[in-house]
């Protein structure tokens, strides 16, 4: 056996591989829920078209998170502050600068990408849980520094900025948050089709290849600290494009809505949707934004204790995550 194959026999694997046919749904299936989601608007009400706008927004940035950790095996508990910025960029721009609101989505996936680039030099010489400690502190400072006085002239302070609900353009005939639906349904498609092609790419397998054995993975010259950094980087981009999304969304942005609460939602989003399928992402989402509503539902006292038993029997079930219903299924 040579010297290559024994680091990867003796390799500790943080996340399970998962093959790359296994990463996205067959084309049939894809086609049937792109339908669903398509025909589903026409016919609810508007509170109903709103969630669904929501549920892509967190679909979007768990499948950031996925990248993260799923691709190249990186743990993070800070999403939540890049989300915060992307939200915050948008807002800033649309309500200081009067920037087009699809205009400013590119322009916080630039911003995130580079704060979360810059974030990722640092953190090389982080692994595992104090990784994720890291990056838990950046998401309970983020809070904090949008509070800061010298920044309230922008951001709002304590009590945030009102962000203007978007109409639909060309005089279409559909109300602000059908079309706001739509946009974020084609924004979504943009990033997942994006998302999918970079995993099967040539940095998609040298994420992959650090997630399985970085030590094995720099034995064969793939250059660990570029790729580690580039995935924390595309991560942030792509949880700031969610970010702008919500900001637009709700209509409104403040630092007490991006509390390390948000970040431990996407995460556990991630791990019920399965970790590196990316299709889960928004079974995951979904999770984390009715499941809260129906154990509410269930007791109202008792919300958080029916929260967690709804939330043991998924991980005791599918400790894979909805990635190993589909497989039973299938």
């Amino acid at each position: 056996m040579s010297a290559a194959e024994d680091v990867v026999a003796e390799g500790h694997q943080a996340v399970e591989a998962v093959p790359k046919r296994a990463m996205t749904l067959g084309t049939g299936t894809s086609l049937l829920v792109l339908a669903v989601l398509l025909l589903v608007p026409v016919f609810v009400k508007n509170f109903i078209i709103f969630q669904m706008t929501m549920l892509l927004i967190y679909g979007v940035a768990v499948l950031a998170l996925n990248i993260l950790t799923g691709g190249s095996g990186q743990f993070s508990l800070g999403q939540s502050a890049f989300y915060a910025v992307g939200a915050y960029v948008s807002a800033v721009l649309m309500e200081h600068f009067n920037v087009n609101y699809a205009l400013t989505i590119p322009v916080s996936a630039v911003v995130c990408f580079g704060f979360g680039f810059l974030f990722g030099k640092p953190a090389l010489r982080l692994s595992g849980v104090y990784l994720a400690l890291a990056t838990f502190a950046l998401a309970t400072a983020m809070p904090q520094l949008l509070k800061l006085n010298f920044l309230e002239h922008w951001t709002g302070g304590v009590q945030g900025l009102v962000v203007t609900k978007p109409d639909a353009p060309f005089g279409l005939p559909m109300s602000q948050d059908m079309w706001l639906y739509y946009f974020t349904l084609a924004v979504t498609l943009a990033i997942y089709i994006f998302s999918v092609n970079l995993l099967r790419s040539r940095s998609g397998r040298a994420f992959m290849a650090i997630r399985d054995n970085e030590i094995a993975a720099s034995a064969m010259g793939v250059d660990v600290a570029l790729y580690k950094t580039l995935a924390f980087g595309v991560s942030a981009a792509i949880t700031g494009i969610a970010g702008s999304l919500g900001a637009i969304a709700v209509q409104f942005v403040a630092p007490d809505s991006y509390t390390i609460t948000l970040a431990i939602s996407l995460f556990l989003g991630m791990v019920v949707g399965g970790v590196g399928w990316l299709p889960g992402s928004i079974v995951g989402a979904a999770f984390i934004i009715f499941v809260p509503n129906i154990a509410e539902s269930i007791s109202k006292g008792m919300s958080g204790v029916v929260f967690g038993v709804l939330l043991f029997l998924v991980i005791y079930l599918v400790p894979q995550g909805a990635r190993q219903a589909a497989s039973k299924l299938r």
